[in-house]
């Protein structure tokens, strides 16, 4: 699908990334060191009589980095059918209707335009002599409708067009033998037709209508520089309108560009529109369309020693330590800091140990 030019609904951001947030306070803490009970010059293994006005103790957890965004429940993306066959269109199927492979996508002058399951476009005309991957997708799908007698190959051969004759009988079309581009729509799977754009009677040259999959899908806009959240087959958490979390994972993630403003004043904004499926479809039940809640997990670190946030000191000589407590003295003691996520974040050091006091800085 081309992001260029596109005019998108901007997804609604519910909650700040917390990642973000707690590297933004840690910088705060380096810049501030001097108001959180550190002269400037004092190093790290420094002793001190005076007591913190709060303590917290050092925990070892898993600490995970989180961020819930709005999505979108539906279909995803409509991909349009243009007509290429002259005539009339004489029957549409009704918005929401399941066509399947070897069924009639719309009818002209009573003859149906059928779909085949395939990626590559029908381009050409097939007759004998054409070879290439376009008549292996045709022949593959043409064996799936029960129709034999011919090589499954990249050579559309009179055996093949013996067989194609036999399909355009039980069509009801000219045995001529040959598929017109025109006859066939090719999409990834079975598809749900989205908006009818032609109506019964008028001429079949153009858009006719659009379609999109069967199975129900939730669309995500990120911001690019939340990219580390959209990988591909990572697990997600649905949350439905009524409360209920499901589960889901990530399928595709496309950047598109944002059209915000009109004319002179519209301004491009790239995103990430990341496409999220549902592990139990039966979940989604009475949902067609519906605006949902999606927790992305970004990072996770298993067993690893954690201190609050706020536990940071900013030392003299550079980097982070905090404040161990040992009865009614305490310590500075130099750390190297790693994930940052809900208030809390992954120290390590040779100095450091599960079940320590540190301080909390007023």
């Amino acid at each position: 699908m081309s992001a260029g030019g596109r005019r998108r609904r901007r997804t609604g951001r519910t909650l700040v990334a917390a990642a973000a947030v707690l590297a933004a306070g840690a910088a705060t803490v380096a810049a501030t060191g001097s108001s959180l009970g550190l002269g400037g010059d004092e190093a790290s293994g420094s002793e001190r009589s005076e007591l913190p006005p709060a303590t917290a103790q050092v925990t070892r957890q898993t600490l995970v980095d989180t961020e819930t965004e709005s999505g979108e429940l539906g279909y995803g993306d409509a991909t349009a059918v243009t007509g290429r066959l002259a005539g009339t269109v004489t029957w549409l199927p009704a918005a929401g209707a399941t066509i399947r492979r070897g069924q009639a996508v719309y009818r002209v002058d009573d003859t149906p335009v059928v779909l085949l399951y395939g990626s590559l476009p029908a381009y050409r005309r097939l007759a004998p002599g054409v070879e290439g991957a376009d008549v292996k997708q045709f022949e593959r799908n043409l064996r799936a409708l029960g129709y034999t007698g011919f090589t499954v190959d990249d050579e559309y051969s009179d055996a093949t067009a013996e067989a194609v004759k036999e399909w355009q009988d039980d069509l009801g079309l000219e045995e001529t033998g040959r598929v017109e581009p025109g006859r066939i729509v090719y999409a990834p799977g079975p598809v749900r037709v989205d908006t009818r754009k032609a109506s019964v009677g008028g001429q079949a040259q153009g858009e006719v209508l659009t379609y999109t999959g069967t199975a129900r899908v939730v669309t995500v806009e990120l911001d690019v520089n939340d990219q580390r959240m959209a990988r591909d087959g990572a697990a997600v958490s649905i949350t439905l309108p009524d409360g209920k979390a499901v589960a889901g994972k990530i399928a595709a993630t496309e950047t598109v560009v944002d059209t915000e403003g009109e004319g002179a004043q519209a301004e491009p904004t790239t995103k990430l529109e990341v496409t999220i499926t549902v592990n139990d479809e039966k979940a989604l039940a009475g949902l067609d369309q519906a605006s949902v809640e999606v927790s992305f997990t970004a990072s996770e670190r298993k067993d690893v020693l954690t201190v609050p946030v706020a536990a940071l000191l900013a030392l003299a000589e550079g980097g982070y330590g905090v404040q161990i407590v040992e009865g009614d003295r305490t310590r500075i003691v130099a750390v190297q800091t790693g994930l940052f996520a809900a208030g809390r974040v992954e120290v390590s050091g040779p100095d450091l140990a599960e079940g320590m006091t540190v301080g909390m800085p007023s």
